[in-house]
């Protein structure tokens, strides 16, 4: 189970990748859900604050799970939470740059990978991905006797 902390990770993606102003939150966390599936790992990311009011682009990101910490709390403190309350620490891979969460992983004996280290990971994987070639048909259409064919097929015979 990865523990990601969310605004150290973007922040981190912002200071080395070009345009990377432009990524939201939202993006962020749908590039590291491709992340998790393909490495065959799930995670949450853990955001500072309430969130935005609808918060229907995190709730479909198979692989990670999105936390807002709340008012009450911030994301330091609520992954600190996590890490401790783990039954199988070990397990546990906890992203973040900072080193209040990373020493709070490394006393439970779980790893600790740096923001910008984790991202190259993300980048290298998300780029191996191989990407599904579209049917030409697709572009440019069926030919007549493809088309007669399918039209047999579903009774729309002539």
């Amino acid at each position: 189970m990865y523990i990601i902390d969310g605004y150290n990770l973007l922040w981190s993606v912002q200071k080395v990748v070009a345009h990377s102003e432009e990524l939201s939150q939202s993006h962020l966390c749908r590039l590291v859900g491709r992340y998790l599936r393909a490495i065959g790992r799930e995670g949450q990311i853990v955001f500072d604050g309430v969130g935005p009011p609808d918060k229907t682009p995190f709730t479909c990101t198979p692989g990670v799970e999105v936390i807002f910490s709340g008012r009450e709390t911030d994301a330091d403190s609520f992954i600190e939470a996590k890490i401790k309350a783990d039954t199988a620490p070990r397990r546990l891979t906890v992203v973040s740059s900072d080193r209040r969460i990373r020493s709070a992983a490394g006393a439970r004996k779980a790893a600790a990978v740096k923001s910008e280290q984790f991202w190259r990971n993300v980048e290298k994987v998300l780029s191996k991905q191989v990407k599904v070639q579209e049917p030409a048909e697709k572009r440019r259409g069926l030919d007549q006797a493809q088309t007669r064919q399918w039209l047999r097929y579903f009774g729309f015979d002539e």
